[in-house]
C-alpha cells in the first residue's frame, strides 16, 4: 500500500478518539439520573465500598494508555506531547479490536529533576499513575524507555490492584512466543531443543527472552550493540545480567551459527545473507525492527535458494506480521472481564497459546478476502493469525480469563457462560467488520 503524508495527516486531523455516551440523556428525568440529584446515590455507595466503582462507573472497561514519550515507536525520545498520536492510535485499537475503552495519558514533568527532557524518573511516573488509577480498570504503559520501564511496571504491579501491562515489553513477547510455538510444530523441534538468538536487549528483547524461557526454551542467547551478553562482560544492567550466558561466541554473527531461530528487535539491516546461511537447516528469521527489518525477506528468500525457512517481520506488507494488536486488546478484555488484579506470566503464555492455536484453524473466507482473496492456511507464510480475524475476540480473552482464575488473580466466574457471552458480544458488535 502506498500511504502518503497527506493521507496520514488528513486521517489524524482533529484526533482519533472522543467521548461516547453509554446512557441516553434526552429528558429531565435522565438528567436527574445522570447528575444531580441522582448521582449522589452511587457516590455514597462507592464511598461505603470502593469495590462498587467497578459496577457504577466506566472504570471496569477503561484503560489508561500511559507514556512519557521517551521511546516512541522507532523514533526515540520526542516527548509526551509528540507521543499523543500513538497513544490515540492505541486507544483506537483497544476499542476496535477488544471493545475496551482506552484513553491517552501522556505525562510531562516525569524526567529527572521534573523536566521534560532527559532520562525518565521512574518514581515520578509511578506517583502520577498511582494518582490517576482510581478511574481505570487497567494501566497500559507505552513507549517508555528502558531500563526505567522495567522498574515502573514492576512497582506499579505491586502497588495497584488492577492489571499493569507494558505493551512494548510483553505485547511483542506474547506474539513472538506464539510464532515460535507454531514454528516449532512446523519444524518438528521442541522448544527446549532449539537454539534461539535474540538481537536487541531493550524492553522487548528482555521480555521475549523471559517468555521463551518460561515456556520451556533453554538455549537463548541475547545480544546487544556490543555483542553477546555473556558472563564475562562488566557493562551489563541488572536485567541483562539475568540473561548472561557462558559462551565462546562474542558477536551476533558468531551466535547465529547453527541457530534455529533469530529474533530481531533491534536495527535495520544488521544481519547478512551469509549469516542466515550459517544458521541451522529450516531456520526461523523473525526480523521485527520497524520500519526496516534486520534483514529484508527478499534477501532471505534469495539466500535460502529454495530451501525451507520461516520468515516474519513487524510490517503489514509481508507475511507473518508480529504485531502487538494481536495481544493487548484481547489480554485486557479477558483480564477486565474477570476483574483480574494483575496479568501474570501464565496469563501471557495462555494468550500466546491461544494465538498459536487459532493460526492452525481454517481461516474464514472474509479474512482471506480482506488480505487479497487467496487461500490462507497454516504453514511457513502463516504462523500467527491476522489482526482482522474476529475470532481473536472469542479465544484469547477466554484463555486469559481462565488462566487468571487458575492463578487466583481474579473473581470466580463461570467460564462456559463467559465463552457464550464473548460469542454473543462478538456477533452483536459493529465496527471494522460491519
Amino acid at each position: 500500500m502506498a500511504i502518503t503524508k497527506e493521507a496520514v495527516l488528513s486521517y489524524h486531523l482533529g484526533g482519533k478518539v472522543g467521548l461516547r455516551l453509554t446512557r441516553p440523556l434526552k429528558s429531565v428525568e435522565e438528567l436527574c439520573l445522570a447528575y444531580t440529584p441522582g448521582v449522589a446515590i452511587p457516590v455514597r455507595e462507592i464511598a461505603a465500598n470502593e469495590a462498587l466503582a467497578a459496577d457504577y462507573t466506566a472504570r471496569q472497561n477503561l484503560v489508561a494508555v500511559v507514556t512519557d514519550g521517551t521511546a516512541i515507536l522507532g523514533l526515540g525520545d520526542l516527548g509526551a506531547t509528540a507521543a499523543i498520536p500513538v497513544m490515540e492510535g492505541k486507544a483506537v485499537l483497544f476499542k476496535a479490536f477488544g471493545d475496551v475503552d482506552g484513553w491517552p495519558v501522556p505525562l510531562n514533568h516525569c524526567r529527572q529533576g521534573g523536566k521534560n527532557s532527559g532520562k525518565t524518573d521512574p518514581q515520578r511516573v509511578i506517583d502520577y499513575v498511582c494518582a490517576i488509577a482510581p478511574m481505570y480498570g487497567g494501566i497500559n504503559l507505552e513507549d517508555i524507555a528502558a531500563p526505567a520501564c522495567f522498574e515502573i511496571e514492576d512497582r506499579l504491579d505491586e502497588l495497584l490492584d488492577i492489571p499493569v501491562f507494558h505493551d512494548d515489553q510483553w505485547g511483542t513477547a506474547v506474539i513472538t512466543l506464539a510464532a515460535v510455538m507454531n514454528y516449532a510444530l512446523l519444524a518438528d523441534r521442541p522448544l527446549a531443543g532449539m537454539k534461539i538468538v535474540i538481537n536487541g536487549a531493550g524492553a522487548a528483547g528482555i521480555r521475549i527472552a523471559e517468555m521463551l524461557k518460561a515456556a520451556g526454551a533453554v538455549d537463548v542467547t541475547l545480544c546487544d550493540s556490543r555483542g553477546v551478553i555473556n558472563t564475562r562482560r562488566s557493562d551489563l544492567t541488572l536485567q541483562k545480567q539475568a540473561h548472561a550466558v557462558e559462551s565462546t561466541a562474542r558477536t551476533l554473527s558468531e551466535a547465529l551459527r547453527g541457530a534455529h531461530v533469530f529474533i530481531g528487535v533491534s536495527v535495520a539491516d544488521c544481519i547478512s545473507a551469509a549469516e542466515i546461511i550459517s544458521m541451522a537447516d529450516y531456520p526461523a528469521i523473525m526480523a521485527m525492527a520497524n520500519p526496516d527489518p534486520e534483514i529484508r525477506p527478499e534477501i532471505v528468500h534469495e539466500a535460502m535458494g529454495g530451501k525451507p525457512y520461516c520468515m516474519a517481520t513487524g510490517r503489514s506488507d509481508y507475511a507473518n506480521q508480529i504485531n502487538n494488536v494481536l495481544g493487548f486488546p484481547f489480554l485486557f478484555r479477558g483480564a477486565l472481564d474477570v476483574r483480574a488484579r494483575s496479568i501474570g506470566m501464565p496469563m501471557k503464555i495462555a494468550a500466546a497459546e491461544a494465538l498459536a492455536a487459532l493460526a492452525r484453524e481454517p481461516v474464514p473466507e472474509d479474512v482471506c478476502a480482506l488480505y487479497g482473496g487467496g487461500k490462507i492456511e497454516f504453514g511457513n507464510d502463516y504462523i500467527i493469525p491476522k489482526p482482522f480475524d474476529r475470532r481473536l475476540f472469542e479465544c484469547v480473552p477466554l484463555a486469559v480469563a481462565q488462566s487468571a482464575m487458575a492463578e487466583k488473580l481474579a473473581e470466580p466466574r463461570d467460564m462456559a457462560e463467559y465463552a457464550r457471552e464473548l460469542l454473543a458480544r462478538n456477533a452483536a458488535r459493529t465496527g471494522w467488520w460491519s
